[in-house]
């Protein structure tokens, strides 16, 4: 492993340069500063001060890991995270992962050799072993909208119970033929919305019709091409489920193309957002509270972070419940359910 005097020697420089230029404590010339980087680089040198710093709470710096912001839930929680930080005194660095475990990997590396204070994630779950690693180096870790490994705190929503009320409400409408647009099963919120689906499904002797993708899929593509799947192998769907929003707008389109109004098939997504309600046919959601999500994930790591060190950790796990809102495409039905 590379030590301070293995930069120093390669930069041609002193030890005590290559130190005020890896922590900005006085002037060094920026000819100097870039040759130390580049010595830094090419020996992959992890500071030795990363414990010091992290335990002296000194960065004020909080990393914030998720899959994506474009028309995203995760645009309006990091957005909360940022505010509630700032209120704190902390910053926030933020990396996009489009939930590919080698992008998560190399962003995580990334703010630990920042010297971030904390790490807040919505991860997906095949780097475990290394967030382990990062928080026992005496890093904060929340993980947030996803529980991927219960030894580290975590801010979720009761998903499963979100499917299976979601499916009952389309149920109480008259439709009995639901499909499920999801996200890989490998990662916490699919999986638990698939589950309580499912579990709705079962009591009610219905059929699982379902569109499930192990890749990305919170795109407003992949919800147009699972809802043109979906029309093609069960042309009397009557319902669909989108996980996220991005894949319910892309299903509004596919039903469109293929002439079938929100009478013939009724939508809700499972992760409300801002923009299901400025659609032209609004969206029913179940809407997540993205705004307290974000604002309690900030304020466990920074409890964390200045937290008595001496103390042992205890993780905490905090469950919102999501929120009913119809919207146009679900319409009220004309008949009388008890007719049914």
């Amino acid at each position: 492993m590379a030590t301070l005097k293995d930069v120093a020697k390669l930069a041609m420089v002193d030890v005590s340069t290559v130190s005020r230029a890896l922590n900005n404590t006085s002037y060094v010339h920026p000819d100097t500063k870039a040759r130390i980087m580049a010595a830094v680089e090419k020996l992959s040198y992890k500071p030795n001060l990363l414990a010091k710093g992290l335990r002296q709470g000194k960065r004020h710096t909080i990393g914030v890991v998720v899959p994506g912001l474009h028309l995203t839930v995760f645009s309006t929680i990091a957005q909360a995270i940022e505010k509630t930080a700032r209120d704190k005194g902390y910053a926030t660095l933020i990396c996009s992962t489009e939930d590919d475990p080698k992008i998560e990997k190399d962003g995580l590396n990334r703010l630990r050799n920042g010297l971030v204070d904390a790490i807040i994630i919505a991860g997906t779950g095949r780097n475990n072993r290394l967030l382990r690693d990062i928080h026992a180096s005496g890093i904060a870790i929340t993980q947030v909208i996803r529980l991927q490994d219960k030894n580290l705190s975590s801010v979720t929503v009761d998903y499963r119970e979100c499917g299976f009320e979601a499916a009952q409400f389309l149920y109480n409408q008259g439709c009995r033929h639901i499909g499920l647009i999801s996200g890989s099963l490998k990662i916490a919120p699919y999986k638990l919305r698939y589950d309580g689906y499912k579990d709705f499904l079962t009591s009610h002797d219905l059929e699982e019709i379902t569109a499930i993708s192990e890749g990305f899929s919170n795109s407003l593509q992949y919800g147009y091409e699972c809802t043109k799947q979906l029309l093609q192998t069960h042309p009397n769907l009557d319902a669909i489920m989108a996980a996220v929003d991005a894949q319910g707008i892309g299903a509004l389109r596919a039903l469109r193309e293929n002439k079938k109004t929100s009478h013939d098939v009724r939508l809700i997504s499972l992760t409300g957002h801002d923009i299901g309600n400025m659609l032209e046919t609004t969206m029913t959601s179940m809407e997540m509270p993205a705004q307290d999500i974000g604002c309690k994930a900030a304020l466990l790591s920074i409890e964390e972070i200045e937290a008595n060190k001496d103390t042992a950790f205890s993780a905490q796990h905090i469950i919102f419940n999501s929120s009913l809102v119809c919207r146009e495409s679900t319409p009220t039905p004309t008949y009388n359910h008890a007719d049914i």
